[in-house]
């Protein structure tokens, strides 16, 4: 009956393991369905509804979506333990927003480390303060999306204001239960200047503990994905950021900060 909660049910659409990125050293990434948000530079537009979608891959259908127990996700999470223990690496949530489905997002993290490692969650923290105290005693680092410091403007460009997101920040923060890194999508015509990048900083800053901040490039990956799930990519006219410019944004937001401020993440 004790390990009962690795039979919880929930939905993924990708596992992707060897990731070098979203957390530290050699990762496996579970992307997870369903999302409150609708960001319209987002990558991963299959992640965003929670129900099964087909979409066209290579002029091929693919079925995006699959129900799956935290046993079984865990299963392949645990191959490559000897990476982990190598690199310092372990097991990172992803999505979507992982807090969509709480009790499946908590039951992976706690299975995660009942089995010795370290895990990390990805999430713009757009969910009630009850739903992120669950998963915090699991989690070692929260990589938290903080996309703006305007609500008006982050609701033009996502569908929802961010009053929410920036309160759970501090709780977050306040908690000491894990480590917090500020994470920036930087999206030229949405936040791509040193004074929205400085307030973002600065904001970050103010948070108990917080040392780091990633500033993560726009880039057009996901476009084909959109042709795919036949909807409209809204920001097909914009360029990403160049080399030169995001160095610009980063050394303004050191200024602004005096934290550890690194393009990428």
């Amino acid at each position: 009956m004790a390990e009962q909660y690795l039979d919880e049910r929930g939905r993924i659409f990708d596992i992707q393991r060897y990731s070098i990125h979203d957390g530290a050293g050699i990762r496996t990434i579970v992307f997870l369905k369903g999302c409150v948000l609708r960001c319209k530079w987002c990558c991963n537009p299959e992640s965003q509804e929670y129900a099964v979608q087909t979409m066209l891959v290579q002029g091929k259908p693919k079925v995006i979506g699959q129900d799956v127990t935290v046993r079984e996700v865990l299963e392949t999470v645990e191959r490559d333990r000897t990476y982990y223990r190598r690199s310092g690496g372990g097991m990172t949530l992803s999505g979507g927003e992982s807090l969509c489905q709480p009790a499946f997002c908590e039951a992976l993290l706690r299975g995660a480390k009942e089995r010795g490692l370290t895990t990390a969650m990805e999430s713009m923290a757009c969910a009630e303060w009850r739903v992120i105290e669950r998963v915090l005693p699991y989690l070692d680092t929260y990589l938290m999306d903080i996309k703006h410091t305007d609500p008006a403007k982050h609701e033009r460009f996502t569908g929802r204001r961010n009053e929410l997101m920036l309160e759970n920040a501090k709780k977050v923060a306040e908690s000491g239960l894990c480590e917090l890194i500020v994470r920036v999508p930087v999206v030229p015509t949405f936040n791509a200047t040193e004074g929205e990048i400085e307030g973002i900083a600065r904001f970050a800053a103010s948070l108990k503990g917080v040392k780091k901040l990633h500033l993560l490039p726009y880039h057009r990956l996901g476009q084909d994905k959109y042709e795919g799930l036949g909807r409209e990519y809204e920001c097909r006219h914009i360029l990403p950021p160049d080399n030169a410019q995001m160095e610009r944004l980063a050394a303004a937001a050191r200024r602004a900060s005096g934290l550890d401020v690194q393009i990428g993440g």
